[in-house]
């Protein structure tokens, strides 16, 4: 990293100015300076300045002032006091005003070298964090989702329109349909979009260790707790959190999510103090809510909470328009991950996608095409690139119940292969989580995944 960093130096003692300066010049800083607290300010004001070194004491303005001042005209400005008195309580002022650091007189040129390079580091890492959250903008603002049926201009337009809003958002669909994908174009087309995106995964965590991944822990709450633990609530303060499978959270802990949307505060685990958190809901499901409410499986007060304003996904077979579109961006994406000049979809290949029904939607096509450009040998994906199952489908309806052509055992193990294939997806590939969705041990799913072809 280059030591371009433009530093002012303010301090009433030439001596010490230009001492200063000529050793930041030596280390490749650009330098200014300026003789008192005024000049140092006006210069701010007409210049551009990374950093300001001023001296505590100065006749006129002094260090205080010049720090307030600074940090009006660029709150990004980071000012180091230099004080020639070692005063703690000087120092607990100057950081609760807003300066980065502190020096004492003499000044240890090791302890300032230390000082700038944690702020070098430190804009480094913002302009690598903007780099990024640009990024994440551009790859989720709402006219980069790649769709051209109703079914998904109606979401998109519901997504602009609710994007600056606080409105707690509940979106349905089914598994694979890009629920997640929504959410970030929800959060980073919205006020929110410079905060955190948080995402939890319910269906993933036990539900021992839920309550302290959503809201925290303390040291000593329980067993294990050797340390004091952030939970995600508090990791997403300003901005979103993505509660996926938001139908699958414990009644123990509906009532604390409650308590979330109802007064904006959370309690960690092992605390009786109460935390805000300025946070934005949004939840996901596959799930029947209102069926679990009837089981007494799902609250229906939390439910009136989450689902404010809700979006429903249409699968990918109810929108086969979209799959052209998702099939051509899919190829632009893995073709060059995989250095390989596919020019696009044969025919038939095409028309076997459009007639198959992607029981894991949206995911399922990525995972299809992905697999055919590792197998591809030429220059168009062919039938031959596609899964088996892909092409009996298409062509015979295997898991049509009213298509009796196929046989018994062919289509139950084409039902058993869909069902395992779903299960392992939603608990993104772990076995002992797949094996509680399916209400079956894991020793019984290691059985099946083999006797499938699926291990």
């Amino acid at each position: 990293m280059k030591n371009n960093l433009s530093v002012l130096i303010v301090d009433d003692e030439e001596i010490q100015r230009e001492s200063i300066s000529s050793y930041l010049k030596r280390r490749g800083y650009v330098t200014h300076t300026a003789e008192n607290g005024e000049k140092g300010i006006h210069y701010v004001s007409n210049n551009v300045v990374d950093i300001v070194l001023t001296d505590f004491r100065m006749p006129g303005a002094n260090g205080m002032e010049v720090l307030k001042q600074v940090k009006e005209i660029s709150p990004e400005i980071d000012v180091v006091v230099i004080t020639a008195f070692g005063n703690v309580q000087d120092a607990v002022d100057l950081m609760k005003s807003g300066a980065y650091d502190y020096l004492t007189k003499p000044i240890d040129l090791d302890e300032l070298d230390n000082i700038l390079e944690r702020l070098k580091e430190k804009r480094h890492l913002q302009s690598e964090n903007k780099m990024l959250r640009e990024q994440l903008e551009e790859r989720f603002k709402v006219d980069s989702i790649i769709s051209q049926s109703k079914e998904m201009e109606s979401v998109l337009s519901t997504v602009a329109r609710v994007a600056n809003s606080k409105a707690t958002i509940l979106i349905r669909g089914e598994s694979g349909t890009g629920k997640e994908l929504i959410a970030k174009a929800i959060h980073y087309s919205g006020i929110r979009k410079n905060k955190p995106f948080i995402t939890v995964n319910i269906a993933a965590l036990t539900e021992t260790l839920l309550e302290s991944e959503l809201f925290g822990h303390e040291k000593g709450a329980f067993t294990g707790a050797i340390n004091q633990k952030t939970g995600k609530f508090e990791l997403a303060d300003g901005g979103t959190i993505f509660i996926d499978e938001i139908g699958e959270i414990p009644i123990s802990l509906q009532v604390k999510l409650l308590r979330v949307l109802q007064f904006g505060e959370i309690e960690k685990v092992g605390s009786e103090a109460n935390i805000k958190a300025d946070v934005r809901i949004i939840g996901a499901t596959h799930r029947n809510l209102e069926e679990m409410i009837t089981k007494g499986e799902f609250r229906e007060d939390l439910y009136y909470r989450i689902n404010v304003v809700p979006i429903w996904i249409a699968p990918l077979r109810k929108r086969k328009t979209d799959i052209p579109l998702l099939a051509d961006h899919f190829i632009n994406k893995y073709k060059k991950e995989n250095n390989k000049e596919i020019l696009g979809l044969s025919k038939e290949a095409l028309d076997q996608l459009i007639k198959y029904d992607f029981p894991g939607n949206v995911r399922e096509l990525e995972n299809i095409i992905e697999r055919a450009i590792v197998l591809c040998r030429g220059e168009y994906l062919t039938t031959n690139d596609l899964p088996v199952n892909v092409n009996q489908m298409s062509e015979k309806g295997v898991l049509d119940p009213y298509n009796l052509n196929d046989g018994y055992e062919l289509k139950m193990n084409s039902f058993e292969r869909e069902l395992l294939t779903e299960a392992l997806q939603q608990s993104g590939g772990n076995q002992s989580a797949a094996a509680r969705l399916l209400g079956i041990t894991e020793r019984h799913l290691r059985s099946r995944l083999e006797r499938t072809g699926l291990k």
